[in-house]
């Protein structure tokens, strides 16, 4: 079995390829002027590394955010065209999800940075089972509610970054009966967009 992963939503970019239960190949992606020109060049790179062809892929999986919006984009709509040119699944993951993977304990608290001083937060469990529902909000507001003195915490580090992308294969391969047709991919924004925010307060 075999798992093409794209994550760009946010400046770690990266993509990843997982095969028989293994990440057998990883590539981050840096650009300050997004990565839409990147990504089909990496792919086509990584799955030369491999010795795999677009073909032999099973299932096109993508980090569906919360994230950068242009990000989430770009990541869902690269990976919802190669699904469709193949004839193969898709499935979205949950960056927070993900970024549970490299959790330790069974009680993990996800936090990333959602701007306005505020963060994307959930908490998942060992088996990256959803146990306190994503949300966004303040973060000592989300860090005062119960039970977070008992939950390891795990968080985006500009210094010693997450790439996400093998996360999001292992996820993926964690959901195989949630493969679907690749129209059906779908953002988790958590958050309404900032254009989206400012109709709403007209």
């Amino acid at each position: 079995m075999n798992i093409l992963a794209i994550d760009t939503t946010s400046e770690f970019g990266s993509i990843a390829l997982r095969s028989n239960g293994q990440t057998v190949a990883e590539s981050t992606l840096n650009s300050s002027t997004g990565y839409g020109h990147l990504i089909l060049p990496a792919v086509e790179k990584l799955l030369n590394e491999a010795r795999l062809t677009l073909n032999q892929v099973d299932c096109f999986a993508a980090g569906s955010g919360p994230g950068a919006f242009t990000g989430v984009r770009v990541g869902l709509g690269t990976t919802k065209g190669l699904a469709e040119a193949m004839g193969k699944p898709a499935i979205g993951i949950s960056n927070l999800r993900a970024l549970a993977s490299f959790g330790k304990t069974d009680r993990r608290g996800i936090l990333l940075d959602a701007r306005r001083g505020e963060v994307y937060a959930a908490i998942y469990n060992s088996r990256l089972e959803l146990v306190s529902s994503e949300t966004v909000m303040k973060r000592d507001e989300w860090l005062a509610g119960p039970g977070r003195d008992a939950t390891e915490f795990v968080s985006q580090n500009a210094d010693e970054p997450y790439y996400l992308a093998s996360a999001v294969a292992y996820c993926a391969e964690l959901d195989r009966h949630l493969w679907r047709d690749p129209a059906a991919l779908d953002a988790n924004y958590v958050r309404r967009s900032d254009a989206e925010q400012a109709w709403k307060e007209v």
